[in-house]
């Protein structure tokens, strides 16, 4: 499944995360340590062999929440994004911690001006997370996001099952869609005089950064 918006492609494939040959940074569902440890980390540490870990020590304590970068090493990718996710039920407020990986990893790629990324779902394997959930912080974090990026072109989540991958992709396409509901109904206020001016622009921005501002324009001149 893809979805583009404002340049930006959205997309949700299955697949291991230390094999996406194509991008040039991956993101490590990483532990405080920055650790090989299992699951994501343990996949992407041993694709990258010990070099990684080397690399890892020095930036070692990471917060939940917080994001930093490597190299690749013997990964083809460049980079990877190293985010420590929060445990469900334990680190609060869960939803917050969570989005801030993804806004933190979003900032890391485009401070390095990193074109493609790619994400597995965050915190919802050892951690405990629950997939319906963090879909949908993932997916509204990165929608807010991607106005602002100016580097990033692709954002790629990789799952691992084909249940993940549904998830994945049934909350993208209800995000999206309730998006455009969203603005249909904010266009209607503005037409009657009901919203502020900031409302409007508002407006206006979210139909532009979804590619959709022709659509935008004839509603507010219909309604």
């Amino acid at each position: 499944m893809k979805e583009t918006i404002s340049g930006v492609t959205i997309e949700c494939v299955k697949g291991n995360i230390a094999s996406q040959v194509d991008v040039t940074a991956i993101v490590n569902a990483a532990n405080a340590q920055l650790r090989m440890g299992g699951g994501v980390a343990g996949a992407i540490h041993r694709a990258a062999g010990p070099g990684l870990e080397e690399e890892c020590c020095p930036l070692a304590p990471i917060k939940p929440g917080e994001a930093v970068i490597t190299g690749g090493h013997d990964l083809a990718n460049r980079y990877v994004i190293h985010c420590l996710g929060p445990i469900f039920g334990v680190d609060k407020p869960e939803d917050k911690l969570l989005a801030d990986c993804y806004r933190n990893a979003l900032k890391l790629a485009e401070d390095n001006k990193i074109d493609s990324i790619a994400f597995p779902a965050i915190s919802t394997g050892a951690f405990g997370y629950p997939v319906e959930k963090a879909a949908e912080v993932a997916f509204r974090t990165i929608i807010e996001s991607v106005p602002k990026l100016q580097y990033i072109k692709r954002i790629r989540f990789v799952l691992y099952s084909e249940r993940d991958l549904d998830i994945h992709e049934k909350t993208l396409s209800r995000l999206i869609n309730a998006n455009v509901i969203s603005i249909v109904t904010l266009s209607s206020r503005a037409k009657r005089g009901d919203l502020p001016n900031h409302k409007i622009l508002n407006v206006l921005e979210i139909a532009t950064a979804q590619g959709r501002l022709a659509m935008t324009h004839n509603i507010l001149r219909l309604h």
